[in-house]
């Protein structure tokens, strides 16, 4: 028997069609997808045997879609602050990682990230990391919908020694869970700087073999851009170019110093973009050019990047300040409105991930990923303008309710997939762990 939920905010959001806002309307979920949308008498007439949950001063829309995260470093959040991006990663978060990845580290600080993003709203995560099979098994258990970015690099870690290394788990996380609900996976080469041209050869033909997508940091620095020019004698995107990497399968996480060069080769080639503001501020890797990449048609999503890194995995937090920073960097108070980073924190992100026609927006046939966001508060209150409160006032520990895939997942501010306290007892058994050099 099909279970039925209609769901009736004060305000539903469906992100398509853009900057609509319906008031005394319901969304009805039918097991697993969003059934209908309706006004809210109808819903209790054609429904009289469904469950009914009134959300009173709530807004309703798409889960959030984290474009680019490393979620097991949740367990390294505040190990290294203050550092440019090279030192930050070879004098400190490298080392740590060698001393301390396991399986058992990413599944514990993936699961610890997963929860802290379903109670901000995130119902998707695009990750990058390594122990990919553990990543998977996070997601399973905490009902979050989780891309696995299997990393590849030329050098060896804990997981593997070589890109060969690398690829081969890729291949088995890929085969273990085949199939699996709420699971798919994408090639995460780490960068141009640490991946070489024979290894991105292999990588795309492996892509290409399990018809599956890529992920990459690109252009995250000037320097990575200097570095390039100086060793290939050319920019990191052409020489990606050159190799056949660009194109809608390939996710370019930051993507920072772009020239009009830059923009119109992505514009060609379809490349998504995973934006993460937060982290390159605090890394002060410059200022990506949103504004002119949406309007040579560019999709660009936001990301967190990591806990190490951000030092939250707020994609509500970010989603206002992509929209603030875009501003400021263009000149243009009119730039990325309300309307728009709300559908790149949603219906973007979900196209990057080739599942724009399953989920990122409330429409009819989807899968019912949904969140509630209270706007009852003192903090946004009054409400003129719904979109504009959730984007520029409202903050995470407002999202009420979480659903992925018509399940909840979060109701009145309690996960129900997870216990918080076994979680913060992880939390602290790895800080113990990492903090003392003896161990």
């Amino acid at each position: 028997m099909k279970k039925i939920t209609c769901l009736h905010p004060t305000w539903l959001i469906p992100v398509e069609p853009r900057a609509c806002v319906l008031t005394q309307h319901a969304l009805v979920i039918c097991d697993d997808k969003i059934s209908a949308l309706l006004p809210s008498a109808q819903a209790y007439q054609d429904y009289p045997d469904a469950e009914h949950v009134v959300l009173a001063q709530q807004a309703l829309l798409p889960g959030f879609v984290n474009l680019h995260a490393h979620s097991a470093m949740c367990l390294l959040r505040g190990l290294a602050d203050d550092l440019a991006l090279m030192d930050w990663l070879t004098q400190h978060i490298w080392p740590a990682e060698k001393q301390h990845v396991s399986d058992e580290f990413v599944f514990d600080g993936s699961l610890q990230a997963m929860a802290e993003m379903l109670r901000g709203g995130t119902t998707t995560v695009n990750d990058m990391y390594f122990y990919d099979q553990a990543v998977a098994r996070a997601g399973i258990a905490s009902g979050m919908r989780t891309v696995v970015g299997c990393s590849i690099l030329d050098f060896p870690t804990a997981y593997a020694d070589n890109a060969d290394g690398y690829l081969a788990k890729a291949v088995a996380a890929h085969s273990a869970f085949a199939g699996q609900s709420g699971v798919s996976f994408k090639l995460a080469p780490h960068a141009p700087y640490t991946v070489g041209d024979e290894s991105f050869k292999k990588v795309l033909a492996l892509a290409d073999k399990l018809a599956i997508g890529i992920h990459c940091h690109i252009h995250e620095t000037a320097d990575e851009v200097a570095t390039s020019l100086q060793q290939y004698g050319m920019r990191p995107l052409e020489r990606l170019h050159q190799l056949g990497l660009l194109s809608p399968q390939l996710i370019a996480a930051h993507m920072v110093h772009a020239n009009d060069a830059d923009l119109a080769l992505l514009s060609k080639t379809g490349v998504h973009i995973a934006h993460n503001p937060a982290s390159n501020l605090k890394l002060a890797s410059g200022f990506a050019r949103v504004h002119a990449m949406q309007g040579l048609g560019i999709n660009v999503g936001i990301g967190t990047d990591g806990s190490a890194s951000n030092n939250k995995l707020d994609l509500l937090g970010d989603l206002r300040m992509a929209a603030l920073l875009a501003k400021a960097e263009s000149g243009n108070a009119t730039a990325l409105s309300a309307a728009i980073a709300l559908e790149m924190a949603t219906l973007a992100g979900a196209k990057a991930l080739g599942m724009g026609d399953q989920i990122g927006s409330l429409v009819v046939g989807k899968q019912a990923d949904l969140i509630a966001i209270d706007l009852s508060a003192l903090e946004t209150q009054p409400v003129y303008d719904p979109l504009s409160q959730i984007v520029y006032a409202a903050g995470r520990e407002q999202v009420s309710h979480v659903w992925v895939n018509g399940r909840c997942l979060m109701r009145e501010r309690q996960l129900l997939t997870m216990e918080m306290g076994a979680l913060l007892d992880k939390a602290a058994w790895w800080q113990t762990r990492i903090a003392s050099p003896t161990i």
